[in-house]
């Protein structure tokens, strides 16, 4: 997960007295707004609780009033102890600090829908949640509840059984005319999903229920039950529908066959034999593998990145990254400049957002690969200096230049491709640990105050999804990228202190990385 706080704002308190609000980032989104005084209290109150050595160092208190600089320093500071803190298994993980981030993102709702109350009515709605085939799961829940409650309600609203709830997550995505999915991101526990999906003020934005596991064999758990099967039925003939499952025509007709006759666990026990089959899709980037420039699809699952690249030459070439060989990795953005005359037409550049992964290429040799994601649309404009790039410290200089120039809104929302890989990358360690170590996922769902799940007093079926179109057969033919990945030169990234290295904060080592050898390759 990914904590940034890359601007300020200065606000006006109760009184009219002017103060300064630093906007909390969860994977790239604005989530709230908080002032130094509240972060400050989140501090004594984690200090109080797990003790001053564990609790990171927290930014002075100033006796004046903070000059732009300062105010800089201080941001930069925050951001530094919010993400410790979040990468802290114990703090991250905490009551204390879950229920500040759902306090403090429960304000800021409330400031989108009435300016002038500072807490948002915590009254009953009805929230839409889609399934994969489309159909739309209406639950009646609070403003306040958390995404927790909100899985609660979907799980109870479709009757799936309490320790089936852990195998199922909420996503925010972003639905395209041809009724696919973008995904923007994993909705967390501090989240409010109401306040989430509305203040984007998009009806394009939709959250849907999907598996939140990468182990097909997990599978076998989920079909256990009705409801489970059912969902994963109806996910998977989704997938192929989409295209991110791929078939040829002999599987298609049998696939076809099997949901003619309603066999369902027979479907899906196919469907996991075909490629491609649990991955995530994201939409085109760009690449410099194998070469620099080159446009990429890149899917997710199976415990490895996918590449679909386009080279220059127009061939379509593939290729996978193990996770298991990926050292670590990193997200950072860089913003162009104008290096024009003074004076000239502002012209057009792009904030983008790069997900770097340190791959183990031979037995002795890791080299970076990079995907870049080009994100909002900003003018270009003249440096101090008159030439260069700012290239910088994780997320914050690209927003930091877009809010400057008033083209990037505290609610773009833009899909951040490199920061859901980035999540993707962790969700695939976390659960490759959880099996190394010998546990497993399964698990009850975690129970309420009063020791049981929530039930909906009416319950909604999940429909089964229509038969399989005919298949893709305009898909184009596509080869290896190379019968051995260390036979590719790739353009490496050096660990000099240049503008684009960022701290440690920003890297995310793998725990689950494995030595291997050559012949492993």
């Amino acid at each position: 997960m990914h904590f940034s706080i890359p601007e300020t704002e200065t606000r006006a308190g109760d009184g009219g007295a002017a103060y300064v609000a630093y906007n909390i980032h969860v994977n790239g989104v604005l989530h709230c707004r908080v002032r130094y005084s509240q972060l400050l209290g989140l501090h004594e109150q984690l200090r109080k609780e797990y003790g001053a050595n564990v609790v990171p160092a927290f930014p002075p208190k100033k006796i004046f009033t903070l000059t732009p600089a300062e105010v800089e320093q201080r941001r930069e500071q925050l951001e530094k102890y919010m993400q410790a803190v979040r990468q802290d298994p114990m703090l991250g993980g905490s009551e204390t600090f879950n229920s500040f981030l759902r306090k403090a993102q429960q304000v800021r709702g409330q400031e989108l829908l009435d300016a002038e109350t500072q807490q948002i009515p915590t009254e009953e709605v009805v929230l839409e949640v889609l399934l994969s085939n489309g159909q739309k799961v209406k639950v009646t829940i609070l403003t306040s509840d958390q995404t927790e409650d909100v899985l609660e309600a979907v799980a109870s609203k479709l009757d799936l059984p309490d320790d089936l709830v852990g195998y199922f997550s909420l996503f925010l995505v972003r639905e395209t005319k041809d009724g696919a999915f973008s995904f923007v991101r994993k909705l967390q526990e501090f989240e409010l999903p109401y306040v989430s999906v509305t203040s984007l003020h998009n009806p394009e934005f939709r959250i849907i229920l999907r598996k939140s596991y990468w182990d097909s064999s997990y599978d076998d758990d989920v079909m256990e039950h009705r409801v489970g099967l059912n969902l994963l039925y109806a996910q998977t003939v989704s997938d192929i529908e989409h295209g991110w499952i791929l078939v040829n025509k002999e599987q298609h007709r049998q696939l076809k066959s099997l949901q003619e006759k309603v066999s369902k666990k027979e479907f899906i026990r196919l469907a996991q034999t075909l490629k491609y089959y649990g991955y995530l899709k994201f939409d085109p980037c760009v690449t410099d593998f194998p070469e620099k420039g080159c446009h990429v699809v890149v899917s997710a699952g199976n415990n490895e990145l996918n590449f679909q690249v386009r080279l220059p030459s127009e061939q379509i070439k593939e290729g996978s990254f193990k996770v298991t060989r990926m050292r670590c990795w990193r997200v950072t953005s860089s913003v162009p400049m104008s290096n024009g005359p003074s004076g000239s037409s502002p012209g057009k550049s792009e904030v983008k957002l790069e997900l770097a992964f340190e791959y183990l290429m031979s037995k002795d040799r890791l080299q970076w690969v990079t995907i870049t994601s080009p994100q909002v649309g900003l003018p270009a404009y003249q440096a101090s200096s008159g030439q260069g790039w700012e290239q910088g410290g994780g997320l914050g200089s690209a927003w930091r230049v877009g809010k400057a120039m008033g083209c990037v809104q505290p609610r773009d929302t833009s899909p951040l491709q490199a920061i859901m890989l980035s999540i993707c990358l962790q969700s695939m360690v976390d659960e490759l640990m959880v099996k190394k170590s010998g546990g497993s996922i399964r698990k009850m769902f975690r129970r309420r105050v009063n020791g049981a799940l929530r039930r909906s007093d009416s319950q909604q079926a999940v429909k089964s999804p229509p038969l399989l179109d005919s298949p893709d057969a305009s898909r184009e033919p596509m080869a290896k990228l190379s019968s051995k990945l260390t036979s590719v030169s790739l353009r490496g990234i050096s660990h000099s202190s240049s503008a684009n290295d960022v701290g440690a904060n920003d890297f995310h080592g793998n725990y689950a990385f494995e030595g291997i050898g050559d012949e492993d390759l």
